[in-house]
């Protein structure tokens, strides 16, 4: 069983930077990799990154690359989402799940409660 919480949205104006964190607990969580996921209203659930087992490796979808960091400290079981240049595109709310680490919704086992991420114009 692994556990997930995610915080730090918020509301921001376009352009500007917030950064997600997610608090990850149980026996396994180790063994896998966390991303994160975005999620709007009449919309699928959309990758954004995703970090290693180790956090050496990470991934990124497009819409995020340049603009978003994940990061994994593993000595405290959290992983991170540092969003810059943020867009009223951006705006969804945001998951952290464990899993394989692909884009694929699919192949996590794991997921946390979200946290809302509103960015205006």
């Amino acid at each position: 069983q692994v556990q997930l919480v995610e915080s730090g949205g918020g509301l921001v104006q376009t352009g500007g930077s917030l950064k997600l964190s997610c608090a990850a607990s149980g026996r396994t969580v180790s063994g896998y990799a966390l991303s994160w996921f975005r999620q709007t209203p009449g919309k699928e659930r959309e990758f954004v990154a995703a970090a290693s087992v180790s956090g050496d490796s990470t991934y990124y979808a497009n819409s995020a690359k340049g603009r978003f960091t994940i990061s994994r400290d593993n000595a405290k079981s959290t992983v991170y989402l540092q969003m810059n240049s943020l867009k009223p595109e951006d705006t969804a709310v945001y998951y952290c799940a464990a899993g394989t680490g692909s884009s694929r919704e699919g192949e996590y086992d794991y997921w946390g409660q979200g946290t809302q991420v509103t960015v205006s114009s």
